[in-house]
């Protein structure tokens, strides 16, 4: 199956569905996750959603595009939307655009100040090894995405959030983290250091002495007793919080399960990115999550796609002929080929329409001119040689996901920066989802 006969993903109908609450954009690190989720926000306000977008991408390119000085873990409301009076199909009235970057630390501070009583939340957040916890332990950040996301659905404040899923090395993170957190908590590591707590008074004071008499034989020695003495102490603090930790990773899941949401696979025409895609695709098939489709980012084009890659080639090797005074084309004014070879682009529309075009005949002598046209010939050659390969991985990738409904974003030919790229950005995602291919 090729990308011309694949299923086509509906972006407006997609955002315009009231039903649909929750939008995560997922892929590998740097095929545009952050765009797609802003644009996706911004085409959904403009169209009458209430939306919030959560970004991770720690560049901040999200703020500068909004038009936001700075982001923060508190959402903050976009200006410069264009509402649309909910015409195009959301829930009706002015559409509102708010966002907001994840901050790892103050999203776990707030779990322990929501979660425990004045002087336990200070214990707790005075602890040095706490303080590592939240600031850099393995799955931290994308367990506080699925935390953030689980807050901002309680709170009913929008009708659509946008999830831009962490830059981890790989996509499946964002759905291991809960796990792997929750198994860090869960370990025999950290059970044998709440026994103390759970026995107490003198009996846990004596445990915790044998115990940890036991243990500075050997951690002392590799991670110092004071480090033990923190992580007891940490433990001993969060010991009624563990449970609510599991609880809650455990809810977000299923909320990540439920109908109301959608996963938007974001890849680049390119081999690793789309491997990448392809196994997000086959995790959220085994989890029953629900997979909107696929975008397919900085897809390349040309203006002169009917002129090929060895034709091009050719004409440069005949205008290279010429330059060294052995030609094996006609010189004379009379020629039927291309009038001045030196005017035509690859991309300009008479290469289109040239069939003599692998045999130009220069109409002037110059040859920095029949330089430059061999040249741009050969440029040509290089970018057709690469829409061959980006159309190869495509069809391979639509081959094995056949069920996958794709949209395929043009490049664009700079960055994105502002609001109005953004908007192009989401015309782009909309028109890819009608003109596939």
């Amino acid at each position: 199956m090729t990308l011309d006969t694949a299923a086509r993903l509906e972006v407006d109908p997609l955002i315009d569905d009231p039903a649909t609450r929750i939008i995560v954009c997922c892929g590998a690190g740097g095929v545009g996750k952050t765009t797609t989720a802003a644009a996706l926000g911004v085409r959904a306000a403009e169209r009458g959603r209430k939306v919030v977008v959560l970004t991770i991408d720690p560049a901040r390119r999200l703020a500068q595009s909004m038009g936001i000085d700075s982001l923060d873990n508190t959402p903050r409301r976009v200006t410069g939307i264009e509402s649309a009076n909910g015409a195009g199909g959301g829930e009706g009235g002015e559409g509102e655009l708010h966002a907001m970057m994840l901050d790892m630390k103050r999203t776990f501070d707030e779990i322990v100040e929501a979660h425990a009583d004045a002087d336990r939340a200070r214990a707790i957040l005075e602890n040095p090894f706490y303080q590592s916890l939240s600031a850099g332990f393995a799955g931290t950040q994308e367990y506080m995405a699925m935390e953030k996301l689980g807050q901002l659905r309680a709170r009913d404040e929008w009708d659509l959030i946008i999830v831009d899923t962490p830059p981890s090395r790989s996509a499946l993170d964002f759905l291991d983290a809960p796990g792997r957190l929750g198994s860090f908590l869960d370990g025999t590591f950290i059970k044998v250091l709440m026994a103390p707590a759970k026995v107490g008074g003198r009996a846990g004071m004596k445990f915790l002495n044998v115990g940890m008499s036991m243990m500075t034989g050997t951690l002392g020695k590799l991670l110092g007793g004071q480090f033990l003495r923190d992580v007891q102490t940490f433990v001993a603090a969060m010991d009624t919080m563990f449970g609510g930790f599991r609880t809650r990773a455990d809810a977000t899941y299923r909320l990540l399960q439920a109908p109301g949401t959608a996963f938007v696979v974001v890849a680049a025409p390119e081999r690793d990115a789309l491997r990448e895609a392809a196994y997000f695709v086959e995790r959220l098939a085994a989890e029953d999550m629900p997979l909107a489709g696929l975008v397919l980012n900085r897809v390349h084009g040309s203006g002169a796609a009917s002129l090929s890659a060895e034709r091009a080639l050719a004409a440069a090797e005949n205008l290279d002929d010429n330059l060294d005074g052995g030609g094996i084309v006609d010189q004379g004014d009379g020629n039927a080929g291309v009038r001045d070879a030196a005017s035509v682009s690859p991309e300009s529309p008479a290469a289109d329409h040239s069939p003599e075009l692998a045999a130009p005949a220069p109409a002037t002598d110059d040859p920095t001119a029949r330089h430059l046209t061999a040249g741009l010939l050969r440029l040509h050659a290089e970018r057709m040689q690469m829409l061959a390969r980006e159309r190869r991985t495509r069809d391979r990738f639509t081959a094995l996901h056949p069920e996958v409904a794709v949209a395929e974003v043009p490049a664009l030919p700079g960055d994105v920066h502002d609001l109005a790229g953004l908007r192009a950005i989401g015309d782009r995602l909309a028109t890819a989802s009608s003109a596939l291919g």
